[in-house]
């Protein structure tokens, strides 16, 4: 080896760069958020009065169907404004990881929180897009409290938020949510349903009376 090398001391060496502030943050958007000119509607004269139960869309829906054997069944309550709730206590077979709730079925919870939104609107509506945040574990035999309210209404899309409390509707938030829904007719059940599952609803009164409490020119 040729040449020679010079020890350096701690002060020979070169500085460390100083990492440069971070940039202020800038709110963060995201197809759920509602754009800036979207509107807080009124609240549908035709809506469910407050404290009222909004009950089930559909006896079979998972979220909220009282003839699920293995669904939700939330029972939403109608707020005095553009907003819901309800309470949902996780069971046995709600588990994911051993004792605690599947992170999917929380989802679906909030999901259908959200979806109560649209009654208050009198307009139907299906999930665009679905953001989901879990805070914190949730344990078998938790109460769930929900709570979603409308952020906004563009033309067809309907904004909305949810959280969901543990041990009362002051609890810690183990989860939150963002929705966007779109309003649609009854002709998109009709035509992308199962047809014996939509025979069913137009051989049943009651159903049926539900079903036409709906329909509106979105």
């Amino acid at each position: 080896m040729t040449g020679t090398t010079t020890p350096t001391t701690p002060a020979d060496r070169p500085a460390l760069a100083t990492p440069s502030a971070p940039a202020a943050s800038t709110p963060t958007t995201t197809p759920t958020t509602p754009p800036p000119d979207a509107v807080l509607p009124e609240r549908h004269p035709d809506a469910p009065a407050p404290g009222t139960r909004i009950g089930s869309h559909y006896e079979h829906c998972f979220g909220c169907g009282p003839q699920h054997p293995g669904g939700l069944r939330i029972d939403a309550v109608a707020g005095e404004g553009l907003d819901v709730t309800a309470e949902f206590t996780v069971r046995d077979f709600h588990q994911g990881g051993p004792g605690l709730a599947h992170g999917g079925l929380l989802t679906t919870a909030m999901d259908e929180i959200l979806g109560a939104l649209n009654w208050l609107l009198h307009a139907p509506g299906v999930t665009g897009r679905l953001e989901t945040d879990f805070l914190s574990p949730v344990p078998v035999d938790s109460v769930l409290h929900l709570r979603a309210r409308v952020t906004g209404v563009h033309g067809r899309k309907v904004y909305g938020a949810a959280e969901a409390r543990i041990g009362g509707p002051d609890g810690p938030v183990a989860v939150r949510a963002q929705a966007l829904f779109i309003q649609v007719k009854l002709e998109h059940f009709t035509t992308h349903g199962r047809p014996e599952d939509i025979e069913r609803i137009l051989d049943d009164p009651k159903l049926m009376m539900r079903a036409r409490a709906f329909e509106v020119n979105p």
